[in-house]
């Protein structure tokens, strides 16, 4: 989120501008061949500023937030539908901010989009396709130097649609915190503290068991009771610099990507004195219960996306730097296949009636400023 700054391109899964390595193949026992792995990819070039994306079985589309980009060059914010068979583009709908995180309360009939640099949420019906409001989690307060700004920017949302709650990571190095946002009412309802001062990037929802995840750049687990309303466990943890969590619903399995970023590291000495030394490129598989250490799985360069399908027993990871996204088995953490899906393979959304991984891909380096980026199809 913040355009052009660091964290925005570290820590965001909003965003981060990470350099391109070499795409890595695996394979478990019957080769996942350049050939079979470059066949299941379809990709197209969509608009600018992508971001999170989502698959809703009830509607059958793909959403996608298009942030617009930044500069003289950005086009306006808007959430795209694109056809999941072929990723045509189906329908526009015009945001007033700019949106960067998302989550899809299918049942309900809703999707929120985290408008990062606004600190705010903006709501769409999923039935009608219009936008149902903007709720703002916070407001600007003047600083020291007189300007008025927001203190938190936001990264992750969560959504609990049978208890109409709605959780969202409010990021500060003097201390994030996480939004509690009444789904029906649209309010803001609870400001928790306790994240960590650092930023916090994972973000991760049991509603059963009433436990909202969140990870920091102090590496640390920090563990939040959606009933008590305040921070139950904080743990730490062997990633120094966690990003995005996935969670295994039917087992006490947390899977935490560790990027090993330098800029992250740099970042992570400048605004906290964190010592962040171990390379990362990895994914920590971490007991919810303890935050104790159960496996680490290495990846390609720059992992940040992670999403669990508990049923085939798969777990998939974008491996930003390295251009790729590599499918496991959750059980054994072995590599399966890994799909070149270069420059940088940012968000994964899954229809999972029909196998099928969406994809967003940000630009890097060397793409024209203002140019469009990419969503890509794999059947799995």
């Amino acid at each position: 989120m913040y355009p052009r700054s660091l964290l925005r391109s570290a820590t965001l899964a909003l965003a981060v501008s990470l350099s391109l390595g070499a795409p890595s193949a695996f394979a478990l026992g019957e080769a996942a061949t350049p050939a079979s792995t470059e066949a299941a990819i379809q990709r197209k070039v969509v608009a600018q500023g992508l971001y999170e994306l989502a698959y809703s079985p009830k509607v059958d589309v793909v959403y996608v937030a298009s942030s617009g980009g930044f500069g003289d060059t950005a086009s306006p914010p808007q959430l795209l539908l694109l056809d999941p068979t072929n990723l045509d583009l189906e329908a526009q709908i015009p945001l007033e901010r700019k949106a960067f995180g998302m989550v899809l309360d299918d049942a309900n009939n809703r999707l929120y989009l985290g408008n990062t640099v606004d600190t705010s949420v903006t709501v769409v019906d999923t039935a009608t396709h219009k936008v149902l409001g903007i709720v703002q989690l916070m407001e600007k307060k003047v600083g020291k130097d007189g300007k008025a700004a927001y203190t938190h920017d936001l990264r992750e949302l969560v959504v609990d649609g049978p208890a109409n709650r709605l959780y969202v990571t409010g990021h500060s190095g003097e201390g994030s915190v996480l939004f509690v946002v009444d789904t029906q009412s649209l309010k803001v309802i609870d400001t928790i503290p306790g994240l960590g001062n650092a930023k916090a990037p994972g973000l991760a929802l049991d509603a059963k068991g009433k436990r909202v995840y969140t990870s920091n750049l102090l590496a640390e687990l920090v563990v939040v009771g959606t009933d008590s309303g305040k921070v139950e466990q904080r743990f730490p943890i062997g990633a120094e610099q966690p990003m995005n969590i996935a969670l295994d619903p039917a087992g006490k399995r947390l899977f935490v990507t560790d990027q090993g970023s330098e800029m992250i590291r740099k970042y992570q000495a400048s605004s906290s004195g964190f010592a962040s030394k171990h390379p990362g490129n990895r994914v920590l598989v971490l007991d919810r219960a303890t935050g104790k250490e159960l496996a680490s799985i290495p990846t390609d360069a720059g992992p940040l996306g992670v999403l669990l399908d508990a049923k085939r027993k798969r777990l998939y990871v974008t491996n930003r730097e390295a251009g790729t996204v590599t499918a496991y088995n959750s059980n054994t953490y072995k590599p399966v296949a890994t799909y070149a899906v270069p420059t940088h393979p940012n968000s994964l959304a899954l229809d999972a009636t029909k196998n099928v991984l969406y994809v967003t891909i940000k630009n890097g380096d060397k793409d024209a400023e203002g140019s469009r980026e990419s969503v890509a199809r794999i059947a799995l």
